[in-house]
């Protein structure tokens, strides 16, 4: 029962936001503001899933510049997670198909995320030119999974490169955003589903990597996520042990 009561209610809230803000976009479309402000609304759907999302950013996030940020994807609760922090002027890149989504692709596209065709390298390659091209121009940010696809409880996967030579392009910093274990953590028919802790860590200056390969550069933030990780992971475990969540 629970999990029908869940169901009905996100796609109910779910259509809504996409509707709303779909209309609220038209004002102002593809202004990279939209995107944290849609993403914190779907976040708000954490509690619906008896979720408990604690977020941890440095001191003074708030006053970053232009940055790429870096996420571990799990699975499809990153969009009631990972999307909490998200910050303002940061925009997303994800695959074209995305589009096609009812209600939902046109509000990704709206809010100013950019779209890449996967199955067409030369394309996918560009977009790499157009990030570092919207650098140039205004304040924004961009959020991608180095990962590539989900993990689905196959731990940190290996990282793709096109994040870190968009950041040693264009010389702005990559900053790392870790998020707890998901994978078999929420159970729809279960009322409280524990904790989950996403934590920003501070930026990675890509100016001490100019000398070295952008693998090296990727592999330096992977080792880096991949101990936060299990920090976090282990942190999670003891609070959820004695209650202290």
């Amino acid at each position: 029962m629970l999990l029908i009561l869940r169901a009905i209610f996100v796609v109910i809230y779910s259509v809504l936001v996409c509707v709303f803000g779909c209309i609220y976009c038209l004002f102002s479309p593809r202004n990279p503001r939209h995107v944290a402000t849609f993403g914190r609304l779907f976040g708000r759907l954490s509690w619906v899933f008896g979720v408990k999302v604690e977020l941890r950013r440095p001191a003074g996030a708030e006053n970053y510049g232009n940055a790429i940020y870096i996420a571990n994807h799990q699975n499809n609760y990153d969009m009631i997670t990972a999307a909490k922090i998200v910050q303002p002027t940061t925009v997303t890149i994800g695959k074209k198909s995305l589009l096609w989504i009812p209600f939902f692709g046109l509000l990704y596209w709206l809010t100013g995320n950019l779209l890449i065709d996967r199955n067409n390298r030369a394309k996918a390659a560009g977009t790499i030119g157009e990030m570092v091209e919207q650098f140039q121009k205004k304040k924004i940010s961009f959020w991608m999974f180095p990962e590539g696809t989900r993990s689905r409880g196959r731990g940190l996967l290996p990282f793709k490169t096109g994040a870190f030579h968009a950041a040693m392009t264009a010389g702005v910093p990559i900053i790392p955003i870790v998020v707890s274990n998901t994978h078999n953590k929420i159970k729809l028919n279960r009322w409280k589903n524990g904790l989950v802790i996403i934590e920003m860590l501070p930026p990675v200056d890509v100016k001490q990597f100019e000398n070295q390969s952008v693998r090296k550069l990727a592999t330096h933030c992977r080792e880096l996520m991949m101990v936060k990780l299990e920090q976090l992971n282990a942190e999670v475990a003891e609070r959820e042990a004695s209650n202290k969540i």
